[in-house]
């Protein structure tokens, strides 16, 4: 599936869950396909958008993250430490959080660091 046609999937799969929802929520404060990281929390604060073409790549956020919306088709692995390392802040162990497709969530720690997982 071409990322074309999973957006296209993804724009009817929003369109659906918004009609269910009456429009109301944040998702309306995102277009198909986003991924946004707040500095507060419930998709407070200020926004940052994650990069959507390069999946796989680390990134690190400007700004720590308190909380994600993900309105993509794609997943996406939230880290608590920098360059994409696995723990808690300051400490290493397997822990990160995933962020799943259509899913808007607080995090259970500063996210400051993440990586997209493609759509399978």
């Amino acid at each position: 599936m071409t990322r074309r046609t999973r957006k296209l999937a993804t724009a009817a799969t929003a369109a659906a869950l918004l009609a269910l929802a009456g429009g109301a929520g944040s998702a309306t404060a995102a277009d198909v396909g986003d991924v946004f990281f707040y500095s507060g929390t419930g998709q407070s604060g200020s926004r940052t958008p994650a990069s959507l073409d390069d999946p796989g790549t680390c990134h690190n956020l400007a700004e720590p993250a308190l909380s994600g919306l993900d309105y993509a088709v794609d997943y996406v692995n939230v880290y608590f430490n920098s360059d994409c390392r696995t723990g808690a802040p300051g400490t290493s162990s397997d822990l990160y959080y995933v962020l799943g497709s259509l899913h808007a969530d607080d995090f259970p720690y500063p996210a400051v660091s993440y990586r997209v997982r493609p759509a399978s």
